[in-house]
């Protein structure tokens, strides 16, 4: 080849670099695809599969119609199983456990006086013999009392017992595992999966154990959850009006309008105003309701941001500043604050409780004068807890850092009692039937996760994370994002004193995840044959574990009496004892 030739090649071009989305593929990231307008905005519910039902029998009406009621007849056969197993001997143990000597209490002090009171020494032991030693003594306490009020209608009807006690956690536990049916129902478009979520949830051994005691943090659990099912049903809403408002082309498919995606009002939002609602109610019961207040009014605002995009908004973000982020808050936070004032009616409406005078005495020369006298007294009260709750670091046999829950790492004995061959279980009642284990016998209320279902939560969030970041899958999204405020801001304690059934407001959204992972293992629609049955195996085998897991630990959730080898045998890692 002469030089002549070689000379007159064309230069080379220089190599354009890559794009982040061109290297991400790597990874998995798909660009967003083009398809069906009105399916990108309000996908539809497939068709539920009735052949099981012709399969047993029924004609083809028949089998279509009960096939269409699975929607509502499955959650409703998982919330009833739920149910079964909350309430059966819903009062063993015959105690007061763990820190229902502050919740059941305070609760029965709300019933009859309006504000929490102060017990004598020996309470606990007279309130099982039936006594009721109430003060009217104010009593300071550390949290608001919208969760205590809750526990107090159980009191209300069956009395100071601890079936009382627990009546209402018990009956919001079954209604969580009824949400989370739903919820996972309308979230994947699954009655499959969303019943596969509330099955996980009825047998988490957290989630079961905090469904039997009284306490706050599974009342605190139920709004959040309440609140985010709230805002997935306005987040369908809100695109069903952009989808109706949207021109229709030639061939019937939805066109996408900037001027209606940018213009179009999305009036009365009724579902929000009750996630405001469902959000002051949790803050009502336990502070770090705040910070999921935070994280899901960002969630709602990012969710009209996508919705207008995709119905053709030009620049999605200024147009949802411009018309949806101020009704947005305004249906939270007012909401929110007002219902946490009115959780205090009780505080406002006597005269007796902690601090409530406080704007007459210590407080009188206060330069917020103009202020009202009680919510003075509500604000200096609020900042002495808060006070309270920074500065709570005194050691615990069974505190937990936060890092270590998602593993279960070291769970919360609620009730603990053991005795040796021959001797009776219970030391305060020399009667009670004597132990008859070779080994001794133990009776324990462990408050712990289904390790299996823990576990799998870990890959499952993992999953989802990758699922946001390169798939830009919504759903991903919005459990990470209740996972997130619910978890992430307790690290920012770590000098605090922190227990790990704290985690119980995480449990839906856990269950929820692994239901994810679940749908994907089973294979994308037009999988091979091949493909679904190792899917469908592989998901038989990992529900039944995590099913078989909860019936191995059961004895340790209910406190049931076993032999203290039995015991042993359970306790899988030494930070469980």
């Amino acid at each position: 080849m002469s030089s002549q030739t070689v000379t007159d090649a064309p230069p080379e071009q220089p190599r354009q670099p890559e794009g982040w989305a061109t290297r991400l593929r790597a990874f998995g990231y798909l660009p967003r695809r083009a398809g069906d307008l009105r399916e990108r905005l309000v996908p539809g519910h497939p068709e539920p599969g009735s052949w099981m039902w012709r399969y047993l029998g029924f004609s083809t009406s028949a089998a279509g119609r009960l096939a269409r009621a699975t929607a509502w007849g499955g959650p409703l056969l998982v919330a009833l199983l739920a149910g079964v197993l909350r309430f059966v001997n819903l009062g063993s143990p015959n105690a007061v456990i763990f820190d229902e000597t502050y919740y059941a209490k305070d609760a029965w002090s709300l019933l009859r006086l309006g504000y929490e009171t102060d017990w004598p020494e020996k309470a606990n032991e007279q309130i099982i013999d039936g006594v009721t030693p109430l003060g009217d003594t104010a009593a300071y306490v550390v949290h608001p009392p919208a969760g205590k009020w809750v526990i107090a209608l159980g009191e209300w009807f069956f009395g100071l017992t601890p079936f009382g006690w627990r009546f209402m956690v018990a009956l919001l536990g079954t209604l969580s595992v009824l949400m989370v049916c739903r919820i996972g129902r309308r979230l994947f478009r699954s009655t499959a999966l969303g019943c596969l979520a509330g099955l996980l949830l009825a047998v988490d051994g957290l989630h079961f154990v905090m469904s039997r005691t009284a306490l706050l943090d599974l009342v605190l659990m139920f709004w959040l959850l309440a609140a985010f099912g709230c805002l997935l049903i306005d987040r369908d809403a809100a695109r069903s009006r952009l989808a109706a408002a949207l021109p229709t082309g030639p061939d019937g498919l939805l066109r996408s309008d900037p001027s209606v995606a940018e213009r179009l009002g999305l009036g009365l939002r009724p579902w929000r105003l009750a996630a405001g609602l469902c959000l002051g109610l949790a803050c009502a019961t336990k502070w770090n309701g705040l910070y999921v207040l935070a994280a899901f009014g960002l969630m709602a605002v990012l969710w009209d941001a996508g919705a207008r995009r995709s119905a053709g908004a030009r620049a999605p973000y200024r147009t949802v500043l411009r018309r949806d982020a101020l009704p947005a808050f305004s249906s939270l936070v007012p909401v929110a604050l007002v219902t946490y004032l009115a959780s205090w009616a009780g505080w406002f409406a006597t005269s007796g409780g902690y601090y409530r005078n406080w704007h007459n005495e210590a407080g009188a020369d206060s330069s917020f004068s103009w202020v009202p006298g009680p919510l003075r007294s509500l604000w200096h009260y609020t900042f002495e807890v808060y006070d309270f709750h920074v500065a709570l670091t005194s050691s615990h046999p069974y505190e937990s850092n936060p890092f270590s829950w998602l593993v279960a790492a070291r769970p919360v004995t609620y009730y603990y009692v053991s005795a040796d061959p021959d001797q009776p279980l219970s030391p305060s009642n020399p009667n009670s039937p004597v132990c008859g284990y070779a080994s001794g016998c133990v009776r324990e209320v462990l408050a712990l996760g289904t390790p299996l279902l823990w576990w799998t939560a870990c890959v499952a969030l993992a999953y989802a994370l990758w699922r946001w970041l390169f798939r830009r899958d919504w759903r991903a999204g919005a459990i990470l994002c209740a996972v997130g405020a619910g978890y992430l801001p307790w690290l920012l304690y770590q000098e605090r004193t922190i227990f790990y059934f704290y985690a119980v407001v995480l449990t839906p959204f856990l269950c929820l995840a692994v239901a994810f992972l679940v749908g994907a293992l089973l294979g994308p629609p037009g999988s091979s044959e091949r493909r679904r049955v190792i899917g469908i195996v592989t998901v038989g085998v990992l529900v039944l574990l995590i099913v078989w897991n909860f019936i191995y630990f059961y004895p340790i959730y209910t406190g049931e009496e076993i032999s203290r080898e039995g015991w042993r045998a359970r306790m899988w890692l030494p930070t469980w004892i």
